[in-house]
């Protein structure tokens, strides 16, 4: 996973990379499921942008995936967890920029009320948190976290309804309250709607962005597919970002699984 980290690492240091490129080869190891080289490079940004909100929460998303590929998806994950060589100190580290991100992103947020980028950014940071302890650690706590993200989002897409990456991730929400969620816990978390999430997501795919911002979109709606067992879309779907990513081996798996078998 790590084979192109030192080479990514050398060219940056000759070139002196600006942290926008910096921040764009931590994006292309992330989309190309290099998690743990993309956790790396992010802190490398630390020395020429401390402050900036992408690199920590691609940096949390990064660590998030990390502890997803670690831990079952069904089991005891209390066990799982402890029996796990790597998962605390991931944990620690997740735990430890989720809470840098959101107090910067809040400090932001009481000079320039209504900002777009610290409200989306502090969003996204509640939401990996809320993410972490629902899926990987099986844990039913981060409602705080979880009504914050839901507040900042909304107020993002009330401000900017084309904002890519705040309606994919409100469309998570709705498509978890509604699809993972008991009746009365998805009343008390204001409820969702799996139609509503597929239809955002959808036309969040289908907008036009940045080439990274579009990959989130692509990539999220790939998985709506997939839980949804639409695989004709998810094949097509795939197919796109793996020309995109090639050396995405998630993609490649899934292909390589489901191409045969959709054409007998």
């Amino acid at each position: 996973m790590l084979a192109i980290l030192p080479v990514v690492l050398i060219v940056g240091a000759s070139l002196g990379l600006s942290p926008n490129r910096q921040l764009s080869d931590a994006q292309w190891c992330f989309f190309n499921a290099h998690y743990e080289a993309a956790a790396t490079l992010t802190v490398e940004l630390r020395a020429s942008d401390p402050e900036s909100l992408a690199a920590i929460e691609l940096r949390t998303s990064a660590l998030l995936f990390q502890l997803k590929a670690a831990l079952p998806e069904h089991g005891d994950k209390e066990k799982a967890f402890k029996q796990c060589d790597t998962c605390a100190e991931l944990l620690t580290a997740f735990l430890s920029d989720t809470a840098r991100g959101q107090a910067l992103a809040r400090e932001r947020l009481q000079s320039v009320p209504g900002d777009d980028a610290a409200l989306f950014f502090l969003g996204k940071l509640d939401l990996n948190y809320v993410w972490l302890q629902l899926g990987p650690l099986g844990r039913k706590t981060g409602w705080d976290e979880y009504w914050e993200a839901r507040r900042s989002l909304d107020a993002v897409l009330a401000q900017n309804p084309a904002h890519v990456r705040a309606r994919v991730a409100r469309a998570w929400i709705d498509y978890v309250v509604d699809t993972k969620m008991p009746w009365g816990t998805r009343w008390v978390l204001g409820g969702g709607s799996k139609k509503r999430a597929l239809a955002s997501m959808k036309a969040a795919a289908a907008a036009e962005a940045d080439f990274f911002v579009h990959a989130e979109a692509r990539f999220a709606l790939w998985d709506l597919c997939v839980r949804e067992r639409n695989l004709e879309t998810a094949i097509t779907i795939a197919r796109g970002l793996a020309r995109d990513f090639p050396e995405n081996d998630e993609l490649t798996k899934f292909l390589d699984k489901h191409e045969a078998a959709s054409h007998p």
